[in-house]
């Protein structure tokens, strides 16, 4: 695809990180035309699949066929169906259009340079017209199926094909065994370029899902695609998944560029937290050639695996307690071959056996799961914060990752250092919540800036709050927060009305 011919894509994020994506495709691909909503983001780019592939906040990225806003909801279920039909499956040559781009973007080789006229009659032909003589030729080599869920759309989980449950479990297989197969034309070249294999995996929330099910929905824009375009269903390997969501927000269609998510990294041996939440994580510290990074919880390396790819010329250290983990991080980092950029050793976040303000950042996901937590230990809390801003250059970067728990707790023992802490907050109340709104392109998500990072600033002597970022880790939310160290020793006292990014 050309500079001249932008196309448009969307791609999937995980709750909370929509502005990071939104930032990144227009650093990173120079996207214009950047919409966010809840757990989607759509853009325009000039860009071929090697670039697409870059993005390292997304989850999965389509080529968008159609985006409008909520259909139309009535009682009479086949008029609503036929609109449906009609929002997907219209004007023909687009899709034709469609089609030939997924192919650009794949590399794959034409027959012909053109699709003619002839070829475009020959999409509409019904399946009387065709058998099955020949074989389709397939158009990827990958036959791997997703494996990760994104929370996605404010609460829903959008889940990988291959791995539906219960009702869109029943759409997919469904809609597969029932629609009508198409073979060849008596055009084999028309049929080579036209004849698909496809499935359809369609989700339906609000009015339009109290009307009708996902299952028919899937079924009723099947059959129409077999009639209308001469494919034929394929539920396990097909050439094509075609991806409709309705809601009361947005109507969309689009088509998968890569059968593996986005975040689904080859470098990693043993998963840890999230690729995308970790490479979020690393943006906001300000990652400079021949910056010292930390994470001196580093577990099984995410953070300093997603950091040492996106930003090689800096150096990073992980330090952990636990053998296990370390082993683990060092599995991943060989994996990476990232074996010359990061550096583990033993030791406790407590006692850190490394200079004070010796790293321009400190990267760390506070553990809060089942296995490893810190929630029911307030000492060890504090001076985990404590060490952390120790190692800390004055002007770095702290970024840590804490759940809801482990912010109650940092505010209970903030406020346990003196009856006058409510003081150090921007509105001299710690128990407020003032938001700052962080804008892409004219959308706004919640940037929170609130008396219990205000008091933590007092409390832990020179970090400045920059933002809190509410994300969601699945089943749990979490939040990002980015602190600023400003001076060696003593405490910063808050002036003006609040606090403002730099």
């Amino acid at each position: 695809m050309s500079s001249a011919e932008p196309g448009r894509f969307f791609c999937t994020a995980g709750r909370g990180l929509e502005p990071f994506l939104a930032r990144e495709v227009q650093a990173r691909l120079g996207a214009t035309e950047v919409d966010c909503v809840a757990g989607k983001v759509f853009f325009r780019a000039a860009a071929g699949p090697g670039e697409l592939r870059k993005l390292r906040s997304g989850e999965r990225l389509f080529l968008l066929l159609k985006k409008h806003g909520p259909l139309p909801v009535t009682r009479n279920r086949g008029k609503m169906l036929h609109e449906i039909k009609s929002f997907v499956t219209e004007e023909p040559e687009y899709w034709l259009d469609i089609i030939s781009v997924w192919r650009k973007l794949h590399g794959h080789k034409r027959k012909t340079d053109d699709v003619s006229e002839e070829k475009s009659l020959a999409l509409k032909r019904n399946s009387e017209e065709t058998n099955t003589a020949s074989k389709r030729q397939k158009t990827e080599q990958v036959r791997t199926v997703m494996s990760e869920e994104c929370q996605a759309e404010g609460g829903e989980t959008c889940v990988a094909p291959e791995r539906m449950s219960g009702q869109e479990c029943c759409i997919e297989s469904k809609t597969s065994s029932e629609f009508p197969s198409k073979g060849s034309g008596e055009n084999p070249t028309a049929n080579e370029e036209l004849s698909f294999s496809f499935r359809v995996s369609c989700r339906c929330s609000g009015a339009i899902a109290r009307i009708l099910t996902s299952q028919e929905i899937g079924r009723a824009i099947g059959i129409a695609l077999v009639k209308q375009c001469g494919w034929h269903a394929d539920l396990r390997d097909p050439d094509l998944e075609i991806f409709v969501h309705l809601n009361d927000i947005h109507s969309v269609v689009g088509i998968p560029l890569f059968r593996l998510p986005l975040a689904n990294r080859e470098y990693i041996q043993t998963a840890g937290l999230r690729s995308t939440v970790a490479w979020a994580m690393a943006s906001l510290a300000e990652i400079s050639a021949g910056a010292f990074v930390l994470d001196p919880m580093c577990g099984l390396g995410m953070i300093l695996l997603e950091a040492a790819k996106e930003w090689p010329e800096a150096y990073y250290w992980g330090a952990d307690i636990s053998d296990s983990q370390l082993e683990g991080a060092d599995g991943n980092i060989r994996t990476a071959g990232l074996m010359d950029k990061i550096e583990l050793l033993k030791a406790s976040v407590k006692a850190l056996p490394l200079p004070s303000e010796s790293f321009d950042s400190v990267i760390s996901d506070i553990p809060f799961g089942k296995k490893f937590k810190t929630t029911n230990d307030t000492q060890l809390l504090t001076d985990i914060l404590q060490e952390m801003e120790r190692v800390l250059r004055v002007g770095g970067i702290l970024v840590l990752l804490l759940s809801q728990e482990l912010r109650r707790r940092v505010d209970d023992l903030t406020t346990r250092a003196g009856g006058d802490s409510a003081e150090a907050s921007a509105g001299g109340d710690s128990g407020a919540a003032p938001t700052q709104a962080l804008s892409v392109d004219g959308n706004s998500f919640s940037l929170a800036l609130s008396g219990e990072e205000a008091v933590l600033s007092r409390y832990f002597g020179s970090l400045v709050p920059e933002g809190v970022y509410a994300i969601s880790l699945g089943k749990t939310d979490a939040f990002i927060h980015k602190y600023r160290k400003v001076s060696a020793a003593g405490y910063w006292k808050l002036s003006g009305p609040g606090l403002k990014r730099t």
